[in-house]
């Protein structure tokens, strides 16, 4: 009987070392976890330099008629993010959602439009209707829009395209519906020309006299 009694007490004992080092693992690789997404974070880097005032795309104008409050400036917001794990990790979460989720089509099959700037709400779109999809999104996770501006590069094609910049304290981080990969501007092999002011509804150009009439390939 004393053997028994014994027995179940090293058993009780047994499991609840092994309950034990369990809960210890699932901690460590939790902060394993954690820390391998803090150390994904981008190196710090040099945010783009603006120029001066740029002329507005026309559809984007069009687009602000439709959706004032999407391009509205509200000063009193921050400029710029500052990058933690959990923020980057929504970043990454919602650019690969957005771009798995829409279909990318032309203005001229999805609109009969050679340019119109929409939110991709019907899951079709062409390159800005992503990145404005995404704005939103990122605007309802808690990001300011202020930091969030639309912008307009010439591509590995020399064609206009668009991409969501987002300004944060490791330099300007671009969204893409060509990648998933959310990379700092310069890693992008993009020419940049021109992006939503911060400070008024309006553009600055970033260093580039020619500017594309549309951005609306896909």
């Amino acid at each position: 009987m004393r053997n028994q009694f014994a027995q179940r007490r090293l058993s009780v004992l047994r499991n609840g070392v092994l309950a034990g080092l369990a809960l210890i693992a699932g901690i460590v690789t939790g902060l394993d976890a954690r820390d391998a997404v803090a150390q994904s974070l981008p190196t710090m880097g040099p945010s783009a330099v603006t120029t001066g005032a740029a002329r507005p795309i026309v559809a984007w104008a069009e687009f602000c008629e439709r959706y004032p409050g999407e391009c509205a400036v509200d000063r009193t917001e921050a400029a710029s993010v500052t990058l933690t794990p959990a923020l980057w990790q929504t970043i990454n979460t919602i650019n690969r959602r957005i771009n798995r989720a829409v279909e990318a089509v032309t203005d001229q099959e999805h609109w009969r439009a050679a340019d119109r700037w929409d939110l991709a709400e019907d899951g079709r779109g062409d390159c800005e209707d992503f990145q404005l999809l995404k704005r939103r999104l990122l605007v309802q996770a808690g990001l300011p829009r202020r930091a969030l501006r639309m912008t307009v590069v010439i591509d590995e094609k020399g064609e206009g395209h668009a991409v969501l910049t987002i300004v944060t304290n490791r330099g300007d981080l671009v969204l893409d519906n060509k990648t998933s990969a959310v990379l700092p501007w310069m890693q992008t092999g993009y020419t940049f020309v021109k992006r939503e002011s911060q400070d008024a509804v309006g553009w600055v150009a970033l260093g580039r006299d020619a500017s594309p009439v549309t951005a609306a390939n896909r």
